[in-house]
C-alpha cells in the first residue's frame, strides 16, 4: 500500500520561491506561505572520512583520528559497519516561528552511520536522529545497539547544531576544523538546522556512488530525535514543515514535545515517567499516538552505561553526579522504544496505527498515583515495574541533570521474600508481564527473552 506521505512526496511541486534577500526582512511565511512548497536540495556527500579505529582525535593527520563517541560495539560480528560522512550545500535559515531569515546560506557538517553491511539483513527503515547537545556535545541519545542491529534498522545521527558542531572542531580540528552549521557566524541560533536535517534526509535516500547508505534500499526514513531535538522536530514539523517538501515518512518524539499541527506524517511521542508532569497531553488520532512509560527515566541506566567509556575515551573522563537519590531508573525504556519504532514503520508503510495505551495516573492534587511501594500507577507497566525488585521510577533532584535521571533502589532481601516467596513465583510475575505487553504491542519477543533470562539470575529467596 502506498502511504499517504509518499503519495504526498510525489505530489511536491519543484518550484523554487525565487528573489529572496540575505538578511532577516520577509514577512512571516506562516501568514504568507510559499506559493508551492519548496524542495529540499540533495547535499554534496564526502566519504566515508578516513580513519575508523579510535586513536588520537588531536592529531594532524585525518587518517589517524576517528568519529567522535565512535561506538565500542562490534558491529562487525553483527553485520554492521560504522562510517561517517560530510554533508555540504546551501541551507535555508528559520526562526522558530518558521518565518524564512535567507536562502541559501553556505554549510558543511557531518553525520555519523551505522548501518546493515548488506540489503540481506537490512529492514528498509533508517532512524534519522537528530542529535542532541544539551550536554556541550552531539549525544546518541537513541543509539540503542541491541534493539536496532537485531531488526535490520539502520541508524544516521545528524549533527545539526551549532553547540555541538563547535565541540567537534575543538575536539578534533583535523576531522572537523572544516565543519561550519552558522553560515560563517552570521545565523548562531541554529536557524540552518532544519534544513540541514531536512538535506540529511534527502542524502540517505541516495544509492550507489558516495551515498551514505552505500547501495541498500531505502524504503523508509524517520526523524528520531530525544528531549531538546525533539523540541527542534517539533518546530520543524509545525512551522517548516508545511513551507517546504516531505522528506521524512514519519516523526519519533522521545521524551520531549510534540507537534501540535495535524499534517500528513504521523507523530508518535514516548515518554518517560519523569517527563509526565500532568495528565494533560494531546490525544490520539490516526496521525498521532502518545505512550507514557511508568518507571522509566529520560535519561536512564542503559544509556549512561553504555556512554561511560566512550565519554572516558573521548573527553578523559565520564560525567559523575551526585544526587539526591540514587540516580538511574533501570526501567528499559528502550524496550519500549524499540516496539514504537517497528509500529511506526507499519504506520507509514501500511496504514496500520498502534496500539494505544493508558496514561499513567494522578491524584486530584496532581501529584502521581503510586502504591505501596513508591511504583506510579497507569501508562505502560514493563516487567521491572509490574514484578518488581526494586524502586525505579522518573523522579530525582540534586546537581546538574540529576532530575532526569529518576531512582532506582533495590528491595532487601526480606522485601522480596514478601513479595515473592518462592523464585518460580517472581520468574513467572516477569513472564507474565511481558506476555501481557507482547499482546497489547509495547514490548518485542526478543526484549521478553532477555527479560526472562535476566529473572532466572535474581535472588528472591527459596526455590
Amino acid at each position: 500500500m502506498v502511504s499517504l506521505v509518499k503519495m504526498a512526496r510525489v505530489m511536491v511541486a519543484g518550484v523554487v520561491i525565487a528573489g529572496l534577500a540575505a538578511g532577516p526582512t520577509h514577512a512571516d511565511t506562516r501568514q504568507t506561505p510559499r506559493s508551492a512548497p519548496a524542495p529540499v536540495p540533495a547535499p554534496t556527500v564526502e566519504g566515508p572520512v578516513p580513519g575508523s579505529v579510535p586513536g588520537d582525535p588531536s592529531s594532524p593527520d585525518v587518517k589517524n583520528t576517528y568519529p567522535w563517541l565512535s561506538t565500542d560495539v562490534n558491529l562487525a560480528a553483527r553485520g554492521y559497519v560504522e562510517q561517517e560522512f560530510y554533508l555540504s550545500g546551501a541551507a535555508d535559515a528559520y526562526d522558530t516561528t518558521g518565518r524564512l531569515l535567507a536562502s541559501d546560506v553556505p554549510y558543511r557538517t557531518r553525520i555519523i552511520v551505522r548501518r546493515p553491511a548488506h540489503q540481506a539483513t537490512f529492514n528498509g527503515t533508517v532512524l534519522a536522529e537528530w542529535q542532541n547537545v544539551t550536554a556541550g556535545y552531539d549525544l546518541d541519545a537513541l543509539w540503542s545497539p541491541d534493539q536496532i542491529t537485531r531488526a535490520g534498522y539502520a541508524w544516521v545521527g545528524v549533527s545539526a547544531q551549532r553547540v555541538g558542531v563547535d565541540q567537534l572542531r575543538g575536539w578534533s580540528p583535523a576531522r572537523y576544523g572544516t565543519l561550519d552549521v552558522t553560515g560563517g557566524g552570521r545565523f548562531t541560533a541554529d536557524e540552518l538546522s532544519y534544513d540541514i536535517f531536512s538535506q540529511a534526509a534527502k542524502a540517505v535516500r541516495a544509492r550507489g556512488g558516495k551515498a551514505p547508505l552505500d547501495r541498500l534500499k531505502v524504503d523508509t526514513v524517520l526523524a528520531i530525535g530525544a528531549s531538546q531535538s525533539a523540541g527542534r522536530m517539533t518546530v520543524y514539523y509545525d512551522a517548516v514543515l508545511p513551507q517546504i517538501e516531505s522528506v521524512f515518512d514519519g516523526f519519533a518524539n522521545i521524551v520531549g514535545g510534540a507537534p501540535t499541527r495535524v499534517g500528513a506524517e504521523p507523530v508518535f511521542q514516548v515518554l518517560s515517567e519523569t517527563d509526565v508532569r500532568s495528565p494533560a497531553h494531546r490525544a490520539d488520532s490516526d496521525r498521532f499516538r502518545h505512550w507514557e512509560v511508568a518507571g522509566a527515566a529520560h535519561s536512564g541506566w542503559t544509556g549512561q552505561e553504555y556512554r561511560r567509556p566512550l565519554l572516558t575515551r573521548d573527553l578523559g573522563s565520564a560525567p559523575a553526579y551526585t544526587c539526591d537519590q540514587p540516580p538511574f531508573s533501570r526501567v528499559p525504556l528502550s524496550h519500549v522504544l524499540a516496539a514504537a519504532y517497528d509500529h511506526l514503520t507499519r504506520w507509514v508503510e501500511r496504514g496500520i496505527a498502534p496500539p494505544t495505551a493508558p496514561p499513567l495516573r494522578f491524584n486530584p492534587d496532581g501529584t502521581k498515583v503510586r502504591d505501596e511501594l513508591g511504583l506510579a500507577q497507569g501508562g505502560i507497566r514493563l516487567s521491572q515495574v509490574a514484578a518488581p525488585t526494586a524502586l525505579n521510577n522518573g523522579d530525582n533532584s540534586g546537581e546538574s541533570f540529576c532530575r532526569l535521571f529518576g531512582t532506582h533502589v533495590p528491595f532487601d532481601q526480606a522485601r522480596l521474600k514478601q513479595l515473592y516467596r518462592l523464585r518460580g513465583l517472581y520468574i513467572a510475575a516477569v513472564a507474565g508481564s511481558d506476555a501481557g505487553n507482547l499482546r497489547k504491542g509495547y514490548l518485542l519477543p526478543s526484549d521478553a527473552a532477555q527479560n526472562l533470562k535476566d529473572a532466572t539470575k535474581v535472588d528472591v529467596g527459596r526455590h
